[in-house]
């Protein structure tokens, strides 16, 4: 992917003692073998007595990640020890420019220096670790060079050391096949914030991408990015004894038709990258390095490949009211707010029909929305009953269903219920993606994977769910109160990298027995706080009436794709603000994670002197109001408790 230059340097390896069983002790003879460009981060790397490779990695001379294990055993050949480095290499220089229509930026820009290290073990097998460091943050992965049939990986010992005192903010991973229908895990747990490093994960199922930590000054978010469909995708372990977070694989519950969980070839092999981004919070949000390590798309993004805003009834009047009438209204909806989708959800083949379904596509495309149907992925790995179900188990059963969909006029699929992260199901991921993308189909997967960076390499894949989103605030009480906080988690988190279906925006009230609990303007403010190829809004035709005509005419003409991010202020699980900026324009998005107001001066330097509209929470609480404003170096703004707001410049 990215160009490398070779810099004729070869570094000296030394060993060193080993005291403790569990990792060496880093002593000031450890040379800084690799350097962000800036200088800024640093990376060494040592070898011990027992042939184990251990690396650490520092900001501006602060050790972030103390000695952490690198390694990995397979069913063919065992690189856990007695290792020995045949070569290291490094590398200045590498760069990578891309486009991406459903990320935090269109242009992106990718500098790094790298090392490799060729290893081989006690047999002679080899095996090469792969360093890239950037300003913003380490990847590394392993590849496997001398696979010549069927292999396994059977473990990883790939750690990630947070020193004494560090603190995190992680997510759990659901226990396998439990949950509604038997569909866990699907990423959508509410974070434990602010724990102390080494906080057991209680189920023993470990805790997902991206996790987030603070150690010392600064911060780091640790995921994967580019995952392909020879490996699984994985996890940190529940256990962390020390402060010590070792990669684990999925639960053995966790595959499709028994075709395997384990990472497998029967020829070389990459692991995915394992990305670490390290600084403040601002480099954090602002980063796109779980995108620059991602494997690129393959040419230029095609022409059906378009960003956009949707219109969705089941979020509102759920399973009854997927009917043509319904339906029908929903697209006038999307057409009288000028979005460019309408999702059809669960059983529409039973109570539409495929007829009546390719008459609305018909009755869309003149008002210019395009049709999404949804589709149940499941073959015999959950109980889910919602239909269309075993459509696209095969290529064949896939470019059939594909094929009538084009004819019909539809424009993408939305897809669910995958519940698992093991090798087979990564597989069925990236094999629906390859065909939707021979018959021109936009993808929307549920009940889902973090997507991991293949939003890059599939530009078709327009959102992932992979969060406990609004659906489930529309559920209960519980997720309805803590929906602020959880919102505040997000763009840190989940969001960092990856497009995220939250279905947010909520503007009026919940349809159910639920009363939310934020106000109308922290509502508004997370269709652009949030990122996602395709917004799908939490809001009906008749909630929208209630709505004032200057904010539904802000939200006809809201960007449905961004060139630029600033991180303004914030903090994970408490509040953030985030500006975003598309063409000439630039819009600020704050909500309020706390049950208390605050009162905030927001440095808006980069539009200082712009007149612009302010969209906040009225005083009373009960609805948006709108003001004009003027830009300064300085801008004060009030948030009330679970509020927000929204600016535009």
């Amino acid at each position: 992917m990215a160009q490398r230059k070779p810099k004729s340097k070869w570094v000296k390896l030394g060993i060193l003692f080993v005291s403790s069983l569990l990792h060496w002790a880093c002593t000031s003879s450890s040379n800084a073998v690799l350097k962000s460009p800036d200088g800024s981060l640093s990376l060494t790397y040592q070898l011990d007595d027992k042939g184990q490779l251990w690396y650490q990695l520092s900001r501006n001379d602060t050790i972030v990640l103390d000695s952490s294990q690198l390694g990995a055993v397979l069913s063919e050949a065992d690189f856990s020890e007695k290792l020995k480095l045949t070569s290291d290499s490094l590398y200045e220089g590498i760069s990578d420019d891309y486009v991406m229509l459903n990320a935090k930026r269109k242009q992106n820009h990718y500098r790094a220096n790298g090392l490799v290290l060729k290893l081989q073990n006690e047999a002679g097998r080899r095996c090469d670790i792969i360093f890239q460091l950037a300003n913003d943050g380490l990847a590394f992965r392993y590849f496997f060079a001398d696979i010549g049939r069927s292999t396994k990986v059977e473990k990883e010992l790939t750690s990630y050391h947070l020193p004494a005192g560090s603190k995190a903010w992680l997510q759990p991973v659901a226990i396998a096949k439990s949950g509604w229908e038997q569909t866990n895990p699907s990423y959508e747990e509410h974070y434990e914030q602010d724990i102390p490093v080494g906080t057991p994960e209680k189920t023993g199922t470990g805790w997902v991408y991206p996790s987030l930590f603070k150690s010392g000054n600064s911060w780091l978010l640790i995921t994967e990015a580019a995952l392909d469909s020879s490996y699984c995708a994985t996890r940190l372990a529940a256990q962390s004894p020390g402060g010590i977070y070792r990669v684990a694989f999925p639960d053995s519950k966790e595959e499709i038709t028994k075709d395997g969980v384990l990472p497998h070839s029967d020829k070389p092999f990459y692991s995915p990258w394992r990305v670490v981004t390290v600084g403040g919070l601002s480099t954090l949000v602002e980063s796109t390095l779980g995108t620059d390590v991602a494997s690129p798309a393959k040419g230029e993004i095609p022409a059906f490949v378009k960003p956009g805003k949707a219109a969705w009834s089941w979020i509102n009047s759920k399973d009854d009211f997927i009917t043509y009438d319904e339906q029908k209204r929903y697209i006038d909806f999307a057409a009288q707010m000028k979005w460019q989708y309408c999702l059809i959800d669960v059983n529409w083949d039973d109570k539409i029909g495929y007829d009546k379904i390719a008459e609305l596509a018909r009755y869309a495309d003149q008002k210019g929305v395009g049709l999404i149907l949804w589709y149940n992925s499941a073959g015999d790995w959950n109980t889910v009953k919602y239909t269309p179900k075993g459509k696209l188990l095969t290529h064949s059963d896939r470019i059939r269903e594909f094929d009538r969909l084009k004819q019909m006029g539809v424009k993408g699929i939305k897809v669910d219920f995958f519940g698992g992260d093991g090798q087979s199901v990564i597989k069925y991921y990236q094999d629906i993606l390859d065909d939707a993308a021979d018959y021109q189909l936009l993808v929307n997967f549920h009940g889902a994977t973090l997507p991991r960076g293949w939003a890059r390499t599939y530009p078709h894949l327009m959102t992932a769910e992979a969060v406990r989103g609004f659906e489930m605030v529309t559920f209960g009480q519980e997720d309805a109160d803590k929906e602020a906080t959880h919102a505040a988690m997000l763009p840190f988190t989940r969001n960092a990298f990856d497009p995220m279906d939250f279905t947010p925006m909520n503007l009026y009230k919940i349809q159910s027995h639920v009363q939310r609990k934020t106000t109308s303007a922290f509502e508004l403010a997370t269709s652009v706080l949030f990122l996602s190829g395709i917004q799908h809004y939490a809001e009906s035709p008749s909630g929208m009436a209630h709505i004032a005509e200057g904010v539904q005419d802000l939200l006809r003409t809201l960007p449905d794709s961004w060139d630029d991010i600033k991180f303004i202020e914030g903090y994970p699980g408490k509040y953030v603000v985030v500006a975003r900026k598309s063409g000439e324009s630039w819009y600020v998005a704050g909500i309020n994670g706390e049950e208390q107001a605050k009162e905030l001066k927001l440095r808006l330097s980069f539009v200082e002197g712009k007149q612009g509209e302010l969209f906040a929470d009225e005083q009373d609480g009960t609805g948006i109001s709108q003001q004009t404003i003027t830009a300064t170096n300085e801008v004060a703004v009030s948030m009330k408790a679970s509020g927000g707001f929204l600016m535009k410049f």
